[in-house]
């Protein structure tokens, strides 16, 4: 018999695994909000099962608002009877980690956003043993809902009933789970503030920016061998930047991993070479951590990013947004951000130009 939902939860157990990238995790932001709206004074704590543990996310998202703690525990898989999967030695360490975290946190509502895998379902069933609360999880494959007290639809029926594309749009995913408990997305977009970390670097950045111009945050990324081929290629960002310098003076700031630095003297070698004065590009490529960066994105006006997370990052914090894609990926925009499908640096510049002039007259309100 089905555990009895409470009627205000108190503590919520949020169980993800998927992917450890910064947008994938903040993604989810969408549906913590939506928790927090339905139950103001719920806290929601979230474990994730990570197969990449240390990235560079972890932190971020730790100091993440709407988040009362946040613990991830690594899962790494092997081959087990033949059969890739996550063997006994893993579960013999994981087991006495999501008990602890059971007895401590003492959730009275338990949340697995997982649709695939059996690895989180057993996480929800194995912390269920240790307190009151009943489960929730996503029916996606025949029998799977039977594993959890309550079970929102599969992706594919969720995407039917609320007439969505397929691929359907990855923040939505969150929100098959929340339909067993009659919660909808509702326009509500992904959310993120500015962090202690990211305060103290705000406050000392404005010293190396001229005074009376607006910022424009440009994120070149993708660094690493995986990511590379979501880079917009230099030569088509240096021609559409010095476009808009050209047509509107800006100070801009160089956004980026340490593994891109050199990403970032490439940009400003060719752009030297072709727009000659640099004096108004600042590169702070390695100098803040994903958390820190939030102080960063809290200076400028808009925001121009490749697919990578400080564009998550930028449409979380509200900033006026521009997402670069060498290929069409319309499950991965946001609603509230604009898109220009670069074609791998053989398109027109002059869409991205006029996007970035578009967006700088509409934050003029904004600007000091």
């Amino acid at each position: 018999m089905p555990r009895p939902l409470p009627v205000e939860p108190h503590r919520i157990l949020l169980i993800k695994s998927h992917s450890a990238g910064i947008g994938d995790i903040l993604r989810s932001s969408a549906a913590w909000a939506v928790l927090k709206k339905r139950w103001p004074d719920a806290e929601l704590h979230l474990v994730f099962l990570t197969r990449w543990p240390g990235y560079p996310s972890e932190a971020l998202i730790r100091d993440h608002h709407l988040l009362a703690s946040a613990h991830f525990l690594p899962m790494q898989e092997g081959r087990f009877a033949g059969m890739r999967g996550v063997g006994p030695r893993i579960w013999r360490r994981l087991l006495p980690e999501l008990r602890r975290i059971a007895q401590e946190v003492q959730p009275d509502l338990i949340i697995d956003h997982e649709p695939f895998g059996v690895e989180t379902s057993i996480a929800a069933r194995w912390v269920r043993r240790f307190c009151a609360a009943p489960t929730v999880g996503v029916n996606q494959v025949l029998g799977r809902g039977w594993l959890y007290d309550y079970a929102g639809p599969g992706l594919q029926e969720y995407a039917r009933r609320h007439e969505l594309p397929w691929p359907m749009n990855y923040t939505e995913r969150d929100f098959a789970a929340l339909a067993a408990l009659g919660l909808e997305r509702d326009g509500q977009r992904i959310v993120l503030q500015e962090t202690e970390a990211g305060r103290a670097f705000r406050e000392a950045l404005p010293a190396r920016l001229p005074v009376g111009r607006p910022v424009i945050g440009l994120n070149i990324g993708c660094g690493t061998r995986d990511a590379e081929r979501k880079r917009p290629a230099i030569g088509f960002l240096v021609e559409a930047m010095g476009q808009v310098a050209a047509a509107s003076p800006h100070t801009l700031l160089l956004t980026g991993a340490p593994n891109e630095r050199s990403v970032n003297q490439s940009y400003l070698g060719q752009y030297a070479a072709r727009w000659g004065d640099v004096g108004h590009i600042l590169d702070i490529a390695g100098q803040t951590t994903p958390s820190g960066l939030t102080g960063a994105l809290a200076i400028c006006d808009i925001f121009v990013s490749s697919d990578s997370g400080p564009y998550h990052m930028a449409v979380a914090m509200g900033l006026p947004t521009l997402a670069l894609f060498n290929f069409p990926s319309p499950e991965h925009y946001h609603r509230e951000a604009s898109v220009v499908v670069t074609g791998n640096g053989s398109g027109d510049s002059d869409a991205m130009v006029s996007s970035i002039l578009r967006l700088l007259d509409k934050n003029k309100v904004f600007m000091s």
